[in-house]
């Protein structure tokens, strides 16, 4: 009876397990698509450049099901000033992404990871400026809790640029 039972335990609990469901990509074009379109059209400011800045910016975002975006939000930055280049860049992205599901709205939670190329010479006084940069930054927090079973958690993007 204890084996029938332990038997009967064993084949419900496996038939009630499922693997995690798989998802398109919600940019369109893909992930590589998408990571293509930042790297190309990042442009930092002149403050950037001039900072050596580097650093990393969180961002929630809502897109509609046409794929607009509606609003913006910042979770976390290491500067202020590395905000502004990359929330210019998700604008960019408007009527880009897919909502599934029939969904109203759906948020997208995203970070970017910025940097800048070490150049060929001069190297050790743009590592002295991100230095100074780094021990100036001001980072922004959130006071938000992030409920994530609400948002999709998008990969982190890469961004550099040359200190030219």
């Amino acid at each position: 009876m204890k084996k029938l039972f332990m038997l009967l335990a064993v084949v419900f609990t496996t038939t009630a397990a499922m693997a995690q469901k798989t998802l398109d990509y919600p940019y369109q074009g893909g992930q590589e698509a998408m990571n293509q379109f930042f790297n190309n059209n990042f442009v930092p400011s002149a403050e950037i450049k001039q900072a050596r800045a580097a650093g990393t910016v969180t961002l929630k975002f809502t897109a509609d099901p046409k794929g607009a975006i509606k609003k913006i939000i910042v979770y976390y930055a290491d500067d202020l000033s590395l905000v502004q280049p990359v929330a210019d860049l998700i604008k960019k992205t408007d009527k880009k992404w897919i909502i599934f599901d029939g969904e109203k709205m759906h948020d997208y939670i995203i970070t970017f990871a910025i940097s800048y190329n070490t150049p060929q010479t001069g190297a050790a006084t743009a590592n002295k400026a991100y230095t100074t940069f780094y021990a100036r930054r001001t980072p922004i927090f959130t006071n938000n809790q992030v409920p994530l079973d609400m948002a999709t958690l998008l990969p982190t993007v890469a961004l550099k640029y040359d200190l030219n």
